[in-house]
């Protein structure tokens, strides 16, 4: 186990590494400390840039193993449930009607993912018998409702303004990080990081049958709601400053159960590191192509071949 986490540092340190100095503008660590235009564009764009892909990545990854241990669901990452779409809705919604301020997005993405949150959760409660498929089931549905409201925003905004912020907004970039983008993201996730670590214990009781987790003493319903609007909150915060970003959360949770089989620490550290890894490599490789495609293009890419690699195992179990 110990060799399977020095390896996801070296993977992590190995990827910021590479943030630091991939882009348009090279950059060389002697023209760092010597040269004034290396130096400017590293601590105000490459740095910040590389900050936001790590911290970010880690929340998402964080967020995908907190929902997916508490709904016993190997699917039940953010995007697939609906929580990413809920805080797209919002984002939009605050981009159209309060403004381009960085906090008053969060907040409004933070309401839509719990309104979505809400909604999947009473949908799947309606089902007699559920199964594991059936919060799946339940937000997928809910997603194509948030798809149709954010299509419905997209109408009612001005062509050319709030419609292409939107736009932009919602294909998931990096490329207008700057200095000022870290104090409304680098806060909420190392105190939400901090508050899941702190809680962990209680998400492994959730990891049982909700009959057993009572016997242990565990409030499970209010234990389920308070971590997973934490966990919400970190996905929105990661959202509204980067747009939506796919499969990230989903990815990183399974990357790091290959590494390590039991639920401890370890595999909640791992999940984190491995979502800021996915996000580095992933728009380290946006800034190689001409016109700095999304990141979610290529998140996307890699998440949705190993979506259906997840369904057919699934089916197949």
């Amino acid at each position: 186990m110990k060799a399977r986490s020095f390896l996801i540092a070296a993977l992590c340190l190995l990827a910021v590494t590479i943030s630091l100095f991939v882009g348009k503008y090279p950059l060389t660590l002697e023209g760092i400390f010597s040269d004034p235009v290396q130096q400017s564009v590293f601590l105000r764009l490459r740095l910040p840039r590389t900050l936001v892909a790590l911290f970010g990545g880690f929340a998402l990854g964080l967020a995908g193993y907190v929902f997916q241990t508490i709904f016993h669901n190997d699917l039940a990452s953010p995007d697939v449930v609906g929580v990413s779409s809920g805080a797209s809705v919002g984002a939009a919604f605050a981009i159209l009607f309060l403004g381009s301020s960085a906090l008053l997005i969060t907040c409004s993405a933070f309401l839509g993912a719990v309104l979505v949150l809400f909604l999947t959760l009473f949908l799947s409660s309606l089902q007699k018998n559920r199964g594991k498929a059936t919060i799946v089931l339940a937000g997928i549905a809910v997603h194509a409702l948030a798809q149709t409201a954010l299509t419905a925003l997209k109408l009612e905004a001005d062509p050319e303004r709030e419609l292409a912020s939107i736009e932009y907004w919602l294909m998931g970039s990096l490329n207008d990080v700057t200095l000022t983008t870290l104090p409304s993201l680098l806060p909420v996730v190392l105190l939400v990081s901090a508050l899941l670590f702190a809680l962990y214990r209680h998400v492994l009781v959730l990891t049982l049958d909700d009959t057993e987790a009572t016997l242990l003493g565990a409030r499970v319903k209010g234990t389920r709601w308070g971590l997973l609007l934490l966990a919400t909150l970190l996905v929105a915060s990661v959202i509204s400053v980067t747009g939506l970003v796919s499969f990230i959360s989903l990815l990183a949770a399974h990357v790091a159960k290959l590494l390590v089989r039991r639920h401890n620490r370890t595999l909640f550290l791992l999940s984190g590191l491995a979502g800021g890894i996915l996000l580095l490599f992933a728009d380290c490789l946006t800034r190689l192509t001409a016109a700095e495609l999304p990141v979610s293009v290529f998140t996307s890419i890699l998440g949705a071949p190993a979506l259906l690699v997840l369904l057919g195992r699934k089916q197949h179990e």
